[in-house]
């Protein structure tokens, strides 16, 4: 098992950022793809039309997002923090993923740095 620490910047406030991670309807605007997603915790989520899932864990409104993502029959949780940081006018995001199976962890740090905040990026900048 491997983890996966990064920062990126998003030229967005971090309210903005916390609202494209959380709202279904946001998320489906930068990913194209469908998205349950809810701010409760203990809730299930699903983007990417069922790509990645996974079950919420907790909520700091405008300043974190902590989740477990499912990888079949995984035995340790693989748990992403997602912590945003006010820089400027913008949001450094603070990302740390636990867990990720060896075989899957290239395709994961693609998928974060391309699909996922490169994907948001490409949003905020637009």
């Amino acid at each position: 098992m491997k983890e996966f620490k990064k920062y990126y910047y998003l030229p967005a406030p971090p309210e903005d950022v916390f609202n494209a991670l959380t709202n279904p309807v946001t998320l489906q605007l930068w990913t194209g793809e469908p998205a349950e997603m809810s701010t409760e915790p203990g809730s299930e989520f699903s983007l990417w039309d069922g790509s990645i899932a996974g079950r919420n864990i907790s909520f700091e409104k405008d300043k974190s997002i902590v989740q477990q993502w499912y990888f079949g029959d995984q035995e340790e949780e693989s748990i992403v923090k997602i912590i945003l940081h006010e820089k400027g006018t913008g949001t450094s995001v603070e990302l740390s993923h636990t867990n990720i199976p060896d075989e899957e962890f290239d395709d994961f740090v693609d998928g974060w740095n391309a699909s996922y905040f490169g994907a948001l990026r490409e949003f905020y900048n637009e």
